[in-house]
C-alpha cells in the first residue's frame, strides 16, 4: 500500500485498459457493521469497506459493546450487542463520517443512557438539526451546538412515527428506521424522491421484516436482529472515478468485477450511457438482497456526447456529480448540473471547488447556486488542485488530469483514505502512459 501523501502528482495516461475488483461499498459496510455490532450473534463480512468513514462506524460500537476482529484482508468479524448497547462516558468518536453520526443517533434514540457524538472540523460543520426533528419527536432529547456536533443524545422508550423526509436522505430515513426497529407500534418514513434503499435490504438480510411503497417505508417494532455472514460487494461510488476514466479515452476497455448494482445506486450507469459511454452488464446476481455484476465499459470512437442532470437524479447522484462535471470539458457537448444544492453541505462546498478547480486547469464553467454549467470541446493544462481535504474533488480531479496536458498536482490527496486508500493504486494500474 502507498503511504499516505499530503500532495500526489497525475501525470497524462495514453488510454484506460484493464481489469479491476474494488473494495466493499461503504453504504453497504457502515450498515451492515452497524446491524451486526447491534444484532445477536456474530457476523461476518469479506471485502469490508478499507475506508477510515467504516472503520468510524465499528470504533463506535465497539466503544457501545460490540466485538470487531479483523480476520484478514479487508474481513472482519463483528459480535453484537443483542439490541442493547452498553453507555460510555466517553463520546463516541464519527471522524469524517456523516453516515455514522446521523445513522447512529437512531440506533442510541431508543438505548437507554446519554450518548455524545463528535466529529473532525469538517464533519462538525455538517447539518445535524435534520435528524434532531424525527427523533424529538419520537420522544428522545438531542442537544446540538448550532444545529452541528457535538451532539448529545438522551435516549429511552420512544414512540412510533408518521415521518415526511424534508429533503431527501437515505442516512435520515435509516435514522428514523433504526429508532423505528426498536419502538412499539409502526413508524413510517415518506419521501418525494426514493433515496438509496441499502438499510432496507440490509435489515430484512439481518432478519427484520419492512413494508415498502413507492413512496415509503415502514417498519413495525420492536424486532431483534439476527447475525449474517455476507460479502460486500464492491463499491458503485468508488467505480464512477475509473468509469469516468474510461469515458476519457476512445478505444479504452475497463472490466470492474463484483460490483454493486443496486438499482437505487446504478442511475450512475444510465447517466454515462446518457454522455455516451458504452457500457454492458453481465453475470447479474442477487447477494443478500443486494445485486452485483460485472460491468465492462469502452468510449466511443468519437468521445462523450453532451448530457443533463437534474431532479431526482441530481439527488441520486449527488456523490458523483464532481467527477462527471471534471471530465466534461473532454466531451463534445459538455454538461449541465442543476438541482444539486445539497453539493454545497458535503465534506466542503463542492460546487465552489469543482469551478475553481476547473478554472484553475484552463476550463470556461459557470457558476449557479444549485449547479453548474461546463461547456464541451475544451482542451485542459496541468495545474495545481485544491482538494478542500475533500476526498471525491481529489479523486475526480486526478481523474480529470489524465487527459490534460503537463502534469497536475493534488493538495490533500491523503484524503481519499476517508473513503478509498488504494484509490492512487489502482489508478495508476489501469491508465497507459
Amino acid at each position: 500500500m502507498s503511504n499516505p501523501v499530503q500532495e500526489r502528482l497525475i501525470r497524462p495516461a495514453q488510454n484506460i485498459v484493464g481489469s479491476l475488483r474494488l473494495p466493499g461499498d461503504k453504504s453497504i459496510s457502515h450498515r451492515y457493521g452497524m446491524l451486526g455490532a447491534f444484532a445477536e450473534g456474530t457476523s461476518r463480512f469479506t471485502n469490508f469497506s478499507t475506508g477510515a468513514d467504516c472503520a468510524s462506524t465499528l470504533a463506535c460500537m465497539q466503544a457501545l459493546g460490540a466485538k470487531v476482529v479483523k480476520t484478514g484482508d479487508n474481513a472482519v468479524e463483528v459480535t453484537g450487542v443483542g439490541g442493547h448497547v452498553t453507555p460510555t462516558s466517553q463520546p463516541l468518536d464519527c471522524g469524517n463520517s456523516g453516515s455514522t453520526m446521523r445513522m447512529i443517533s437512531g440506533l442510541l434514540a431508543a438505548q437507554q443512557g446519554t450518548f455524545t457524538l463528535i466529529g473532525d472540523a469538517s464533519l462538525s460543520r455538517r447539518p445535524m438539526e435534520r435528524i434532531r426533528k424525527p427523533l424529538e419527536a419520537m420522544g428522545a432529547q438531542l442537544t446540538l451546538t448550532e444545529g452541528h456536533a457535538p451532539l448529545t443524545i438522551v435516549g429511552g422508550p420512544l414512540t412510533a412515527l408518521d415521518y415526511t423526509t424534508p429533503v431527501p436522505s437515505a442516512q435520515v430515513k435509516t435514522c428514523v428506521l433504526l429508532a423505528g426497529l426498536q419502538t412499539r407500534g409502526t413508524t413510517t418514513v415518506h419521501e418525494a424522491l426514493r433515496t438509496r434503499d441499502h438499510s432496507e435490504l440490509a435489515l430484512r438480510a439481518f432478519g427484520a421484516r419492512l413494508e415498502r411503497t413507492k413512496t415509503s417505508v415502514s417498519i413495525a417494532g420492536p424486532q431483534s436482529l439476527h447475525a449474517i455472514d455476507a460479502a460486500v460487494p464492491g463499491d458503485i461510488s468508488s467505480a464512477a472515478f475509473f468509469l469516468c476514466a474510461a469515458a476519457l479515452f476512445p478505444g479504452s476497455n475497463l472490466v470492474i468485477d463484483a460490483l454493486g448494482l443496486n438499482p437505487t445506486r446504478a442511475s450512475l450507469l444510465d447517466a454515462l450511457t446518457a454522455f455516451g459511454l458504452k457500457i454492458s452488464v453481465l453475470n447479474l446476481e442477487e447477494k443478500n438482497a443486494e445485486l452485483v455484476g460485472m460491468v465492462q465499459a469502452s468510449a466511443p470512437a468519437e468521445g462523450l456526447g453532451s448530457t443533463t442532470i437534474s431532479g431526482a437524479l441530481a439527488a441520486q447522484l449527488i456523490d458523483e456529480l464532481p467527477v462527471l462535471a471534471a471530465i466534461a470539458p473532454y466531451s463534445r457537448g459538455g454538461i449541465r448540473i442543476r438541482d444539486a444544492r445539497e453539493l454545497r453541505v458535503k465534506e466542503s462546498d463542492r460546487i465552489a471547488l469543482t469551478v475553481k478547480n476547473l478554472r484553475a486547469m484552463g476550463a470556461e464553467v459557470e457558476e449557479f447556486e444549485d449547479g453548474l454549467d461546463v461547456p464541451g470541446g475544451q482542451t485542459l493544462h496541468g495545474a495545481t488542485i485544491d482538494s478542500g481535504s475533500d476526498h471525491r474533488i481529489a479523486m475526480a480531479f486526478s481523474v480529470a488530469a489524465l487527459r490534460a496536458s503537463g502534469e497536475t498536482l493534488i493538495q490533500g490527496a491523503d484524503s481519499a483514505n476517508i473513503s478509498f486508500p488504494e484509490f492512487f493504486d489502482l489508478l495508476d494500474q489501469i491508465a497507459e502512459r
